[in-house]
């Protein structure tokens, strides 16, 4: 197959990071987890004590933030974050940090650069809208609040952290709000972007109805 762009994008929860990965590895794809890199310029905020509501002050700080992805690990300035970015404390601030016109500025930037040439898989929420609007299939993922916040919360256990689901579903559909309502770059299903529902779908199912689409679409 050609060089090409495989857009994911949807809602926190919707499974796009887990699929993406595994769509990767089946495919020798080169997977980009732009979520992750808003995360790292969340936690550089969270902390350097940053009161990003003051959109100077971020702005003011964007030069003193460098992101990698090296060998699948998320990198900040030289240090593994990992694990760090995975954190409650960070998953709660992404949102509004990710809704800043530099910081996605930013971001958006690098995320061409480092797609240039390359065979990528990239999920997000403005992937097939913003970044990538000729991205060569764009599927757009969801699945109930409900069901989202569920995953969120195994997740979180996995990684010895321990939260309550109300409080996981709040978060979860404020996150929504906050993407979806958003000036700059608003999750949106691009209007050439075909829809999954994950809802009622296991990890290898959705895996392989994108799976199907790839080799429908592109060829695999």
């Amino acid at each position: 197959m050609k060089n090409y762009i495989i857009a994911l994008d949807g809602p926190a929860g919707s499974g796009k990071s887990t699929i993406a990965k595994i769509i990767a590895k089946d495919f020798n794809l080169t997977y980009l987890d732009t979520g992750a890199m808003y995360r790292m310029v969340a936690l550089y905020m969270l902390e350097n004590n940053i009161a990003f509501e003051n959109i100077k002050n971020v702005e003011h700080v964007l030069d003193n933030i460098k992101v990698d992805i090296i060998n699948d690990k998320f990198i900040l300035n030289d240090e593994d974050v990992s694990l760090k970015i995975r954190t409650p404390e960070v998953t709660k601030i992404v949102s509004p940090i990710s809704a800043i016109k530099a910081v996605r500025t930013k971001l958006v930037d690098l995320q061409r650069e480092i797609s240039k040439g390359k065979k990528v898989i990239l999920d997000g929420r403005d992937i097939g809208t913003v970044v990538f609007p000729n991205a060569d299939l764009k599927v757009f993922l969801v699945a109930s609040p409900e069901e989202r916040a569920k995953r969120r919360v195994n997740d979180y256990a996995s990684k010895g952290i321990q939260e309550d689901f109300q409080t996981v579903l709040k978060d979860i559909l404020e996150r929504d709000h906050i993407d979806s309502t958003r000036k700059e770059s608003p999750l949106k299903k691009a209007d050439d972007a075909i829809e999954v529902d994950t809802s009622f779908l296991n990890i290898e199912e959705s895996v392989k109805a994108i799976s199907d689409l790839i080799k429908d679409k592109i060829g695999g």
